[in-house]
């Protein structure tokens, strides 16, 4: 495959991306997916997934898990509910992200990814050392399936995400980057985190924002690629000077206007690929 293949984020029956058919009608040769629901991660919908991609010539690259109780709602709430972090739900959470790596194994996948939650800033403190203690045992079994671990970012300044990369001691740990998440989470200037988590970049979403007036404290606003404070040019630009190849995964979360989506979703493939035409051929 080229370099920089363009991607969408997609779901069958769980999560907010869009359906296999919109990728396909946007012409995008590359998916990830949203880990579909328990009770339809099994191997005969596993192979009829794959024989569907096979014929729509479209490549899976990462399956991303995701919880029931989980809300983005306020950043208050993320930090509560999100990911592995909360203590109460978190047994049953790596057992769901094992089967999880399990199901990407049956569809030939080696990258899952996830929103890990909000990582304790003090590392001294003992959730710091029990989210490492379940970082590592998810990257254990997925190595065993030969798969690599990606964490998406926004909830972590870099500093902090490579410390706590170094800390866990895994070598299939990687970072899927999403530039607009450290600026809605207000976590730092996204293509200044890139250049710093670089060598441990190995997937992107392309996404864009705006800063909110109270970074940190409240939301940031999410808006079509191209319209917000990222710079995508300057994030594509900082791609090719880290060394970055592989998919540029658009995701768009307006599921509720579901035109509107493939509208905007429409707008930045021909964006990503007018940029990535003068970037890499230019």
């Amino acid at each position: 495959m080229s370099d920089w293949p363009i991607g969408v984020f997609t779901s069958i029956d769980a999560g907010l991306g869009v359906k296999l058919e919109v990728a396909h009608e946007l012409g995008v040769p590359t998916i990830q997916l949203h880990a579909p629901k328990r009770s339809t991660r099994t191997p005969d919908n596993a192979e009829r997934f794959l024989e569907r991609l096979e014929e729509l010539g479209i490549e899976l690259t990462a399956v991303f898990g995701g919880f029931d109780g989980e809300s983005y709602a306020d950043i208050p709430t993320v930090v509560r509910t999100v990911g592995l972090v909360p203590p109460e739900t978190r047994a049953e959470r790596l057992q769901e992200m094992r089967e999880i790596s399990d199901f990407a194994r049956l569809l030939g996948c080696n990258v899952i990814a996830l929103h890990l939650g909000f990582v304790p800033h003090d590392t001294t403190a003992p959730l710091y050392q029990e989210v490492i203690d379940v970082t590592r045992k998810l990257c254990d079994h997925a190595e065993l399936n030969d798969q690599a671990v990606h964490l998406e970012t926004g909830q972590e300044t870099a500093d902090a995400l490579l410390q706590f990369i170094k800390d866990v001691e895994r070598d299939n740990l990687f970072i899927n980057f999403d530039p607009a998440n450290m600026i809605l989470y207000g976590t730092g200037e996204p293509i200044e985190a890139l250049r710093q988590v670089g060598p441990y970049v190995r997937s992107v979403h392309c996404k864009d924002a705006k800063w909110s007036d109270r970074p940190g404290e409240t939301w940031g606003q999410e808006v079509p690629l191209g319209e917000g404070d990222v710079n995508i040019e300057a994030f594509l630009s900082t791609l090719k000077e880290i060394g970055y190849r592989g998919p540029l995964t658009i995701e768009r979360e307006i599921p509720q206007e579901p035109e509107r989506q493939k509208a905007e979703i429409a707008h930045a493939v021909n964006l990503l690929t007018q940029l990535r035409e003068k970037l890499l051929n230019g």
